[in-house]
């Protein structure tokens, strides 16, 4: 006869929870995907191209798009903004919509799992409004082939019935424009990626920018920030305003807890610090994948899983977060044979300077 099962005891619950809270992974202040709370910044995005900062290439081209749509009174031709996570592409859709003076509607590609949800946005569309399409590269193959008629004709094919039965009908759409964005261009497939008439890539931001960027969040904040204070957050933001504004929200709750509320550059340097965050805007995750490559594996080459595979961390959030900031530095080299640690890497962390590295195979 099997036993009865019987709880664990009261006293085994509370290590349980502590090692599941511990195995958790650790939020990362300087990861420039959105987090919950952010929601606070959206009452901080410039409505108009007027209030944006920076981007002065794509600020022009949209303004010439923008003006010639509205001279010829015709919708938006459909646009494409790609670049790192961070860089404002979600800000720039609604700028356009407010700019043509129209509604916009946002979703994002792994939200539409059906054609017929797309189906669904698309007939409640009116005329010019705008459709804003986050991580488009992540739709379905069979979403897309309804997007295809959609974005070219304005029109809307809809099968009914089924077996001999069946028949096709075209609903004419509004027109329209879809504004796309994504962090990965590769993976937008090339038939939709032809649909966009105009296609912009968003850098990150030079220095001056951003201190204009947490210097005007700081106003809406208000928050008493002085210049070298705001510099020195700007400075550690990795040139991402996402980036800015989650690092000034946490210098502000530092400067209020432990300074006399005003952010100065001591109080954003100590503030900084605590978080790990250095001041060329390198975290603990940066500085361990340096360390990786130059201490177990001789300055490299040394490829991207055996990295993951080193610091536990996942090879997408490497590839996609950590390694273009360091590429961007100059701290860190592709090769066909893997990553490369540069001498500059090596003088940031103090480290001596060894030229041979790991003998290669060829």
């Amino acid at each position: 006869m099997k036993k009865p099962y019987t709880l664990p005891s009261s006293s085994f619950i509370p290590h349980l929870l502590s090692f599941i809270i511990l195995s958790m992974p650790t939020p990362r202040p300087l990861d420039p995907e959105s987090k919950p709370d952010d929601r606070v910044d959206n009452a901080l995005r410039p409505q108009k191209l007027a209030d944006l900062i920076g981007q002065d290439q794509v600020k022009e081209n949209l303004s010439i798009l923008i003006s010639a749509a509205k001279k010829r009174g015709e919708a938006l031709d459909h646009v494409l903004f790609y670049g790192p996570p961070g860089l404002g592409k979600t800000t720039l859709a609604h700028v356009v919509a407010n700019e043509m003076g129209v509604n916009v509607k946002v979703t994002a590609g792994p939200a539409i799992e059906r054609a017929g949800d797309l189906a669904a946005i698309l007939t409640n569309l009116r005329q010019g409004d705008v459709l804003f399409i986050d991580e488009i590269h992540r739709l379905g193959r069979a979403v897309e082939e309804v997007l295809y008629p959609a974005m070219e004709d304005f029109s809307l094919d809809i099968v009914i019935g089924k077996g001999p039965s069946a028949r096709s009908i075209r609903l004419k759409l509004p027109r329209f424009t879809v504004v796309g964005a994504t962090t990965r261009l590769a993976l937008v497939t090339a038939p939709l990626r032809a649909r966009f008439g105009a296609v912009y890539r968003l850098d990150y931001y030079d220095l001056e920018a951003m201190r204009q960027i947490v210097r005007r969040a700081a106003g809406m904040l208000k928050v008493q920030a002085d210049e070298s204070g705001v510099g020195e957050v700007a400075r550690r933001a990795r040139g991402t305003p996402r980036i800015a504004l989650r690092l000034l929200r946490r210098v502000r709750d530092y400067a209020q807890v432990r300074a006399d509320g005003v952010i100065t550059q001591a109080v954003a340097r100590e503030a900084l610090d605590l978080l790990q965050v250095d001041p060329l805007g390198l975290d603990d995750v940066d500085r361990r994948v340096l360390r990786t490559i130059i201490e177990k594996y001789g300055g490299g080459p040394v490829g991207l899983n055996t990295i993951a595979a080193s610091i536990s961390e996942e090879q997408d959030t490497i590839m996609d977060v950590v390694e273009p900031y360091l590429l961007q530095l100059g701290f860190l080299d592709r090769t066909p044979q893997g990553r490369v640690a540069t001498k500059s890497a090596y003088e940031h962390l103090g480290l001596e300077w060894r030229e041979e590295g790991q003998p290669r195979l060829l």
